[in-house]
């Protein structure tokens, strides 16, 4: 048990002191909660007494303590992925898609968020999550499966802009992408097999393609070599033909310059004459190539 002495000085400790003591530490208190850090990728909304009276922007700020509350939105991108989407292809080929969806919400729209809905949490679950499955089943329900498959590019652009255009509100979807398509073992095992077959035909056509350019090539040159053989031979031709007038024309003016002057022809004899007498000659002959009497005129 306490003693008389005790009890006598806790009675004494002044009423005064406790009361400022609290004072002091509700002031700590007020003081320590009247200050506030919005981060960069953040926006804060202010509440006073749970009415939304203003939006905080990033930094530090100020608010009244025990009737003010500051909560944050985040503004920065988010990506939600949505896995097992089952869709019908247009020829009735059903597939599982994997799809992911880009978002932020616009710092201008931050009261909206908190007033409609709260947070993004609640935001993405009425406004994205439930159009993305919607909208992908109706636009890979205008594919057949071997377009969607082949012409990928252009499914996903379609399937951004149904989901861009179904959803409304204060979010901004960024992008849209289709990261896997999977149909049944036995469809993608024929699909595969038509792709081989699509790729051998193209093959061979363009074997045949080259092949006939190749064979293009060969005629040419044969005609080439056929061309330059036929103007080779009309050249050889006109050749011949002007040396047979050349040797035409020069046996026609000898016989013309020997039948006007036929001392010429004597003198051809005689330029022609090696000196040598003949062996034999019959009775009554002249000597070969001398005619003397002509000679004397």
């Amino acid at each position: 048990m306490a003693s008389p002495e005790l009890k006598s000085q806790v009675a004494s400790i002044p009423l005064k002191l406790i009361a400022g003591g609290l004072i002091a530490l509700l002031l700590l208190i007020a003081v320590g909660g009247s200050f506030y850090t919005i981060d960069e990728k953040e926006r804060g909304v202010v509440l006073r007494n749970g009415k939304l009276v203003g939006v905080a922007e990033p930094g530090l700020g100020w608010k009244m303590p025990f009737i003010e509350v500051v909560k944050t939105i985040s503004v920065q991108n988010h990506t939600t992925r949505y896995e097992q989407l089952q869709a019908y292809s247009r020829d009735q080929q059903v597939a599982t898609l994997v799809v992911s969806v880009s978002w932020h919400v616009a710092p201008t729209d931050v009261a909206k968020v908190y007033t409609g809905y709260g947070d993004t949490n609640v935001l993405v679950d009425r406004l994205v999550s439930r159009q993305v499955p919607t909208q992908v089943e109706n636009v890979f329900g205008r594919y057949t499966a071997i377009q969607a498959v082949q012409n990928r590019g252009q499914f996903v652009a379609d399937v951004a802009v149904a989901v861009k255009g179904a959803i409304g509100g204060p979010v901004v979807i960024d992008g849209v992408q289709v990261e896997n398509i999977d149909f049944s073992e036995s469809y993608e095992r024929s699909i595969e097999e038509r792709m081989k077959a699509e790729v051998a035909i193209q093959t061979r056509q363009q074997n045949l393609a080259t092949e006939q350019v190749q064979a293009q090539i060969q005629v040419t040159q044969a005609q080439a070599e056929a061309d330059s053989k036929l103007a080779q031979a009309k050249a050889d031709a006109e050749a011949t033909r002007l040396r047979g007038e050349a040797e035409a024309y020069a046996i026609r003016a000898k016989a013309e310059a020997l039948a006007s002057n036929q001392n010429l022809i004597e003198l051809t004899k005689a330029e022609r004459w090696d000196g040598k007498l003949p062996e034999t000659m019959l009775p009554g002959t002249a000597l070969p190539f001398i005619d003397a009497t002509r000679n004397r005129q």
